[in-house]
């Protein structure tokens, strides 16, 4: 299994073996016990998610704050996605910066994000089905977005008009955030 480090401290994306023959394939999205190796994290997920996005959907930037707060082992199984997420550990050198992971089907790559980050990813193909772990329950009251386009963050999501819930075209701006991590 391979991994990268993203520069923040924290993030990981890894690729799984794939084992590939006249059937078909083969790999294991998740081992504890390899993740653990890679992390140095032994996490307890409790909830796994799935989406599914038209090209050009855009989701984010998500988060929860604590005691909710959620890590999220996240993969993309049809289709792929532009994946960013964006420090918000007050005490961290990389806080207010972000990592894009390009995370595809094809690729079969997983990325790591843990609590403390605000998540959230463009669709670049119709169908995209997005699918996550989460360490903690969904908790709505606890549930916060930080306005994807924030000029601020300066991400470049490649995309200037993205479809988007009225949640995420009004989240609040990165200067206004006061962050409990």
């Amino acid at each position: 299994m391979a991994a990268n480090n993203l520069g923040i401290t924290g993030l990981l994306v890894y690729t799984p073996k794939k084992f590939s023959d006249y059937r078909g394939s083969f790999s294991e999205s998740f081992n504890l016990k390899l993740f653990t190796e890679l992390s140095g994290l032994s996490p307890q997920f409790v909830q796994d998610n799935e989406s599914i996005s038209k090209k050009n959907v855009l989701r984010g930037l998500h988060f929860q704050i604590p005691p909710h707060a959620q890590g999220k082992l996240v993969r993309v199984v049809a289709g792929s996605a532009l994946d960013v997420a964006v420090d918000l550990r007050m005490g961290s050198a990389t806080y207010g910066k972000h990592a894009k992971v390009l995370l595809s089907a094809s690729e079969g790559n997983v990325f790591w994000i843990p609590p403390g980050f605000a998540h959230g990813f463009l669709s670049l193909t119709d169908e995209t089905i997005f699918q996550y772990k989460c360490t903690n329950y969904y908790h709505q009251a606890s549930e916060k977005s930080i306005v994807w386009n924030d000029s601020a963050l300066n991400i470049d999501w490649r995309i200037t008009a993205p479809v988007l819930s009225p949640k995420d075209a009004e989240g609040v701006k990165f200067v206004d955030f006061i962050s409990p991590f």
